[in-house]
């Protein structure tokens, strides 16, 4: 299978350097990080580094080129992202038929995505060196995506097919787990409470504590909710005493 340290996105006679700032950022959100400019207007530039909004090592890393040939250069597939449909020869893929098609290539295969001009995209010269064009689909009458959206929408693409993992957790937050013990504890507390305060009728039921238990099933509580739980309990026991 192919690996995304083989994918190069090529952007070609970039006008803004903001969108080759957001462009490197929504590249390192989805693990890419070979970008290639040719000819751009604007870089080095400050606003690029600016949108780049930390994924400047991205833009640090970029390679600057004099013209498409150079940078395409060793790469055995290229694919032109276009949202305008030619009459020209090249075949026509969505982005997961392209990406279905980079990921059945060897190992060793350096595939380059060229994203063209702001207002006038590739040029026809440009698409001639593509083996494929790739079209998002998008609706009719207004089809013309951002540069950096579409560098975006092709990302994510790639990574859904490489890699599709989702790292479960909270940022900042340690999650200690509990047990079975720890929720029978929590069952029987809310049940001695919920009879304190009157809301629950141990004499008639029904299915109250069954729909709780099935409610903090689905929440996969952790140690310190768990303890902010039985802390609001005990709270509603002393209320609950007070008033008496």
């Amino acid at each position: 299978m192919n690996s995304l340290d083989n994918i190069r996105f090529v952007l070609v006679g970039t006008t803004h350097p903001g969108n080759i700032g957001a462009a490197a950022r929504a590249m390192k959100t989805m693990g890419l990080t070979k970008l290639h400019l040719v000819e751009p207007l604007h870089y080095p530039n400050a606003e690029a580094t600016a949108r780049a909004s930390g994924a400047d090592d991205v833009l640090a890393n970029a390679t600057v080129h004099s013209d498409l040939v150079s940078a395409i250069a060793g790469c055995h597939q290229v694919f032109g992202m276009s949202a305008r449909l030619r009459h020209l020869p090249v075949p026509v893929v969505d982005p997961r038929q392209a990406v279905e098609q980079i990921q059945q290539q060897p190992d060793d295969t350096q595939t380059a995505i060229l994203f063209g001009r702001e207002h006038s995209g590739l040029s026809n010269e440009e698409l001639d060196r593509c083996h494929h064009l790739i079209n998002i689909p998008a609706n009719p009458d207004y089809s013309s995506l951002n540069l950096a959206a579409a560098v975006q929408v092709f990302a994510y693409e790639l990574k859904m097919s490489f890699d599709p993992s989702i790292e479960v957790g909270r940022i900042g937050e340690d999650r200690e787990a509990i047990d079975a013990k720890d929720l029978d504890h929590l069952y029987q507390h809310f049940e001695q409470s919920l009879t304190e305060i009157g809301f629950l009728d141990p004499a008639n039921p029904k299915n109250l504590m069954r729909r709780l238990k099935r409610v903090f099933n689905r929440a996969d509580l952790d140690r310190n909710e768990l303890q902010i739980l039985h802390g609001i309990l005990r709270a509603a026991e002393n209320n609950k005493g007070e008033r008496s």
